[in-house]
């Protein structure tokens, strides 16, 4: 949870998640939905995916237990060097180094290290300096009070070197500027597409669908629909995503909700219609899965949070009449 997470969003949904799923062979039995459903609204689900095939994969070949031996563990989805280091360090004392956005920080600081921190020729040095610094009697410690130092005073914006306890030795602090470093990329103008989706309607239900579980919000559930083209209308954009999607023929009724959200590297305007089907058989297509639900039987299904948006309209409003 926390490779993209603050500690203080993922305290509720780690609670949370130890509760329905106690241990490794928990996980390992659930089904992907409720796996999901746990993480709704924590983002980045394929953390969530690769936790649960990790768990397959431990009672499958270790027993349920987490393997001492780095080479098995990065080999388990979701773990990479950094993940295994925290692991084999804080849990066996292993002499493993961690390097974490926050050591990272500390670290180009510390040393006062130019460069773009994405690049690899400096995350080389960042490893290096991690297993030369390394204490191999207390190595779990050690990586913990990294972490800790950038978590809550070498932080991204605001280093509060006062109360720093390495500050004398500091050379972003000696150099005045430590808020400038790590080196800043260029600001990207984040591309914005307007989307649209369909609440389609029958007789007190509604039908959403399952996204394949690869890509982008992967196994969740969300109301059919997708990007609008250029030239397209909404209306037309959402007849053409049904019938490549399930297969069949909507009529396109009165637009109910508009939802602005902001993913990591795009922004999205999702554009909400009632619907109806009007002609052909529901086949997924380009889902994973469909069916039909009521409004109560929604809340059991993992959304996205724009979706998420949506259905708290759809509860407070409730299903129309009519979709015009």
């Amino acid at each position: 949870m926390l490779q993209q997470t603050r500690v203080e969003q993922a305290e509720a949904y780690f609670v949370r998640f130890l509760q329905q799923f106690p241990t490794v062979k928990a996980l390992a039995a659930a089904s992907l939905t409720e796996v999901l459903k746990v993480w709704e609204g924590l983002g980045y689900y394929s953390r969530a995916r690769n936790l649960m095939r990790a768990a397959v994969l431990l009672v499958g070949l270790h027993k349920g237990r987490i393997p001492k031996d780095y080479q098995a563990l990065i080999r388990l989805p979701g773990i990479g060097p950094s993940t295994a280091g925290a692991i084999l360090s804080l849990a066996y004392n292993l002499p493993y180094p961690v390097l974490d956005g926050n050591v990272r920080r500390v670290l180009i600081r510390f040393f006062r290290l130019e460069g773009d921190p994405g690049k690899g020729r400096l995350t080389r040095t960042l490893w290096d300096l991690c297993r030369s610094l390394l204490p191999p009697d207390r190595p779990g410690p050690f990586n913990e009070a990294l972490m800790e130092l950038g978590a809550l005073l070498c932080k991204p914006k605001r280093p509060d070197c006062l109360h720093c306890p390495l500050k004398e030795a500091c050379l972003g602090f000696k150099g005045g500027n430590p808020e400038d470093l790590p080196s800043r990329r260029p600001v990207r103008k984040i591309p914005h597409y307007p989307v649209t989706a369909a609440v389609i309607l029958n007789r007190g239900r509604i039908l959403i669908t399952r996204r394949p579980e690869k890509g982008l919000l992967g196994g969740l559930w969300e109301f059919p629909g997708g990007k609008q083209e250029p030239g397209e209308s909404l209306p037309e954009c959402l007849k053409r995503e049904i019938r490549e999607e399930l297969g069949i023929e909507i009529e396109v009724g009165k637009a109910f909700i508009k939802v602005s959200h902001a993913y990591s590297h795009f922004r999205i305007t999702l554009h909400c219609f009632f619907c109806r089907k009007i002609k052909g058989r529901i086949t997924p297509l380009g889902v994973a899965d469909c069916r039909w639900v009521t409004l109560k039987e929604l809340k059991a299904y993992p959304f996205p949070r724009a979706d998420q948006r949506v259905i708290e309209y759809l509860l407070k409003n409730g299903l129309p009449l009519s979709i015009q």
